[in-house]
């Protein structure tokens, strides 16, 4: 979970300023957390406290209004409406790293990924986005190898993997769709050497730049096996105390199994 945060505030600079390179300071005073990061701490604490993904999703945004939300989501969560608008955008990607990490086994990833998503997003693209993130989440904690999980994204969710970042890199652009987002930050993982060139090779196509490094991040940490030390200690520094909070906490849920 904390890989996706750090994906988010790494790219927050980058999002309406791409950067098409590898290359760049990877914190600045210009990097925050956002939206992505806010609504991914509001999951898991939905999933500590057993409380519906709607309720804490408002509340979440009532708490951090100004995080950077989509005009479609921030009409939702200021109103009592429950039904969700039939959304194919990422933010059910984006924000969907804790069910991967919180459930033991992949139907249950699966069916509570459908439901962190459809509260909002209940558009087939948008659920299966978000499907895919985090079934890729929880199969690469559990030590499937880069070449069956790009498998299991094909075969179960039949997203295409036939290009590279530096074919795309020239002509991809701003896409906010799941359909047009999440395979290029699985591309991005897939192609990675550690974690900080996952992140780096997610930020390097542009387009929504925040949003698919925290999508790449939060696949590269359980990957690796963590976020590396340097990187966090920026993150953990960036967060304030109630969202650190919940994201120790939720590690510390983990750990206890």
């Amino acid at each position: 979970m904390l890989g996706a945060i750090a994906g988010d505030i790494i790219g927050s600079r980058f999002e309406r300023n791409n950067h098409k390179s590898k290359s760049f300071e990877l914190f600045t005073g210009d990097s925050c957390f956002t939206d992505d990061s806010v609504l991914s701490v509001a999951l898991a604490d939905s999933l500590l406290r057993g409380s519906s993904f709607a309720s804490k999703l408002k509340e979440y945004f009532c708490r951090y209004p100004h995080a950077g939300y989509g005009r479609r989501f921030q009409q939702w969560a200021a109103s009592d409406l429950e039904s969700a608008y039939g959304s194919y955008g990422n933010g059910s990607a984006m924000r969907v790293s804790p069910v991967g990490w919180y459930f033991n086994d992949l139907s249950t990833v699966l069916r509570e990924a459908r439901n962190s998503a459809a509260v909002t997003h209940d558009h087939a693209e948008g659920i299966k986005g978000a499907q895919a993130v985090a079934a890729a989440i929880f199969l690469a904690r559990i030590g499937e190898n880069k070449a069956d999980i790009r498998h299991y994204m094909v075969k179960q969710f039949g997203y295409c993997f036939d290009f590279t970042l530096n074919e795309i890199r020239p002509t991809y652009r701003f896409d906010v769709t799941c359909q047009g987002s999440v395979p290029q930050a699985l591309q991005a993982f897939f192609e990675a050497h550690n974690f900080e060139d996952a992140i780096r090779g997610a930020i390097s196509i542009g387009g929504d730049s925040d949003t698919i490094a925290c999508i790449t991040g939060g696949i590269a940490e359980a990957f690796y096996g963590e976020v590396p030390a340097e990187i966090a200690e920026q993150v953990w520094g960036r967060l304030d105390e109630p969202l650190t909070a919940v994201v120790r906490e939720f590690y510390s849920a983990l750990a206890k199994g």
